[in-house]
C-alpha cells in the first residue's frame, strides 16, 4: 500500500452568528458579577440556539474592563474536541493583541471569566494564556452532575496556578452557572465528553 500526501487542512475558529447581536464589544464591565453575567448569558444563548454545549467565558482587561473576547462552546458545532469556551475566548483574545501571550510585556493584564470550572485541558492551557485572574461561576461537580467528564484536576491544580501568579476566584454566580447547565440537561442536549 502506497502512503499518500494527506491534503492540506486547516481549522477554522469561529463563533456563531447570534454572537453579533448579544455582545456589546463597547461597554465596559465595572464588576465581577457584570462580567460573569456575560459569561452565563453567553452559555445560556449557546443552548437557546443549539449551537453549542452549556458553557461561555469572556477575557477582558483587568483595570479597564474592557472586553476583549468571548467564547461559546463549539465542539460539536465546529467538529474540533479543543474548542471549549475557554479555548475560544483564549485564542480570539490573543489574535486580538497580536500576542500569543495575555500577559505579554506591553500589554495590561487580562483575565478570564467563566461561566462553569474549566476542564483538564482548559486549565492547562489557562497557565500558558497569560490571565492573571480566572473567575469561575457554576463548579466541577455541577457539570459532573450532568454527564460531562472534566479530566484531571485537583485541588494541586490550582495551587500551581496560584504559586505563578494566577488569581482563582470560584462560585461568582455559581447558581446561574448551574441553572445554564441544567436547562441543557432538560432539553436533551449532548454529552459529548462523558
Amino acid at each position: 500500500m502506497r502512503w499518500e500526501r494527506p491534503p492540506m487542512l486547516d481549522a477554522t475558529v469561529s463563533l456563531p452568528a447570534w454572537i453579533r447581536d448579544a455582545v456589546d464589544f463597547d461597554a465596559r464591565y465595572e464588576t465581577d458579577e457584570e462580567k460573569m453575567r456575560l459569561a452565563v448569558r453567553l452559555a445560556d444563548a449557546n443552548v437557546t440556539h443549539r449551537t453549542g454545549g452549556p458553557f461561555g467565558a469572556a477575557v477582558f482587561e483587568r483595570r479597564s474592563g474592557q472586553l476583549i473576547s468571548v467564547g461559546v462552546n463549539s465542539v460539536v458545532r465546529l467538529n474540533n474536541c479543543t474548542l471549549h469556551a475557554e479555548m475560544v475566548a483564549y485564542q480570539l483574545a490573543q489574535k486580538r493583541i497580536q500576542s500569543y501571550s495575555l500577559g505579554a510585556e506591553g500589554h495590561p493584564a487580562h483575565e478570564l471569566f467563566t461561566s462553569c470550572e474549566p476542564c483538564a485541558m482548559c486549565l492547562g492551557a489557562t497557565l500558558w494564556s497569560g490571565v492573571s485572574r480566572v473567575v469561575i461561576a457554576a463548579s466541577r461537580d455541577d457539570a459532573i452532575a450532568i454527564g460531562f467528564d472534566e479530566g484531571p484536576v485537583f485541588a494541586e491544580s490550582y495551587g500551581y496556578l496560584r504559586d505563578r501568579g494566577v488569581e482563582v476566584v470560584p462560585g461568582v454566580l455559581r447558581a446561574e452557572g448551574r441553572a445554564v447547565l441544567q436547562r441543557y440537561q432538560d432539553l436533551g442536549g449532548p454529552v459529548y465528553n462523558g
